[in-house]
């Protein structure tokens, strides 16, 4: 019986022995494996490396370069300096006087009377010969010179002579005429509307009242106190865009509407003097005090002036400046008024005259 347990258990040992042999081989196997994923791990650190080495010199580049920015942002700097240094000169702030009414009132009146012995023959800057053409020619200057009102009106009234035949014009002829004024359909509407309400409603006639005036197409309070001051000798103030320049760099007023213009400015002076203060100012506002490059230099009310300083002050830079007669060229009117020739006023150039 012994004999045969020994022989039957005799074959486990090789069979233990193989499978001993394969797990090592698989374990081998397994290492190997191991082994060449580490290997790969170790080339990529390897080109990763490779790589940041490369990268290195281009960042010690940038911060090279870095310092070059740096320099030029210095040398850069200066320059705005010197700019926000230079700003306040060129934006000189107005000087603000602080002065009573009563004060107010004095230096206003006074200022007109400098400006009345500087333009003694101050008069409207439009050719007319009656209260017809200088409604006409003044609805015509809007957005225009009066110079070229001037040198177009001619040719309108020779052919319409009065209210009804304008009225009854035909608009393709007029708007032709009207063109170097610019936006000629638009003023064509306009006069030929006026001249139908006035040969419809007035009998042909140009009313003489404020509140007849202003239902008229195209006719403003700015336009009626024109007609009713020049045409009719009825007192009134016209605030066109040099007045009210003018009056708010004197400090006569803030207000930038014409309505609040005219209440504030007609308070400083008696109502006898709106209409010649309107000229004066005006004529100021053309020849010395201009928008841009006032003639401080060159003028006669400096002394009373808040905003001396805002132009040239030199006065021989000044007088180059000057326009008009003042400035020894052609003034606005064809037909200027004698004391204006007599002046030194040289009459303007009819139209297509160079």
């Amino acid at each position: 019986m012994k004999t045969t347990k020994a022989a039957k258990s005799t074959p486990v040992k090789p069979v233990a022995k193989k499978a001993a042999k394969k797990a090592a081989q698989k374990a081998t196997a397994a290492s190997g494996k191991a082994t060449g994923v580490a290997k790969k791990a170790t080339a990529t650190t390897k080109k990763a490396a490779a790589a940041s080495k490369k990268a290195a010199p281009a960042k010690t580049a940038a911060k090279k370069a870095a310092p070059a920015k740096t320099a030029a942002s210095k040398k850069a700097a200066p320059a705005k300096t010197v700019a926000k240094k230079a700003a306040p000169a060129q934006a000189a702030p107005k000087k603000a006087i602080v002065e009573s009414h009563a004060a107010l009132v004095r230096r206003a009146r006074r200022i007109n009377r400098e400006l009345a012995e500087v333009y003694p023959y101050a008069h409207p800057e439009l050719d007319f010969e009656n209260p017809f053409q200088l409604v006409i020619a003044t609805v015509l200057s809007a957005q225009t010179t009066d110079l070229r009102v001037n040198q177009t009106t001619p040719g309108l009234f020779a052919k319409y002579p009065t209210p009804e035949d304008l009225a009854a014009a035909n608009p393709e002829e007029v708007e032709e005429i009207l063109r170097p004024t610019g936006f000629f359909r638009a003023k064509t509407k306009s006069v030929i509307g006026l001249s139908k309400a006035l040969a419809e409603d007035f009998g042909g006639e140009v009313p003489g009242r404020l509140e007849d005036l202003v239902k008229l197409p195209g006719v403003g309070r700015k336009t009626a106190f024109v007609v009713l001051g020049n045409a009719f000798g009825r007192p009134g103030i016209t605030v066109d865009t040099h007045f009210g320049r003018l009056v708010r760099r004197w400090q006569w007023t803030d207000e930038t509407d014409p309505d609040k213009v005219e209440a504030a400015v007609g308070a400083l002076f008696p109502k006898s003097e709106w209409t010649m203060l309107s000229h004066h100012v005006i004529f100021h506002g053309r020849r010395i005090c201009h928008a841009r490059k006032p003639a401080c230099g060159a003028c006669p009310i400096a002394p009373l002036c808040p905003a001396y300083g805002e132009g040239e002050t030199d006065p021989e830079k000044a007088r180059k400046l000057l326009k008009y007669e003042k400035g020894g060229f052609p003034g606005q009117r064809l037909n200027p008024p004698q004391s204006y020739l007599d002046a030194g006023g040289i009459p303007a150039p009819p139209l297509g005259a160079g």
